[in-house]
């Protein structure tokens, strides 16, 4: 028994409002699948993105006198 003949099978056991839901439901069904195909599509298109360790090198820097203390606290931490 092929798949079409079971759907067609238990749809002919349904109410008329319940084979209206399975209509809205396929068409539900066809749109977001194909939508999907068309998703698919794009990612392959996509470069690829090179991501862990060592990513941001050259774009984040610290100041040589970053352990320095800071000149507005000098009078403050000075005994």
């Amino acid at each position: 028994m092929t798949t079409e003949t079971k759907i067609l099978e238990a749809v002919a056991q349904m109410l008329e409002a319940l084979k209206q839901e399975i209509i809205h439901y396929s068409k539900y069904l066809i749109e977001n699948y194909s939508q999907n195909k068309v998703d698919q599509e794009d990612v392959k298109q996509l470069p690829s993105k090179r991501g862990g360790f060592g990513i941001l090198k050259g774009k984040i820097w610290m100041a040589d006198d970053f352990d320095e203390p800071l000149k507005d606290l000098k009078n403050i931490c000075s005994p």
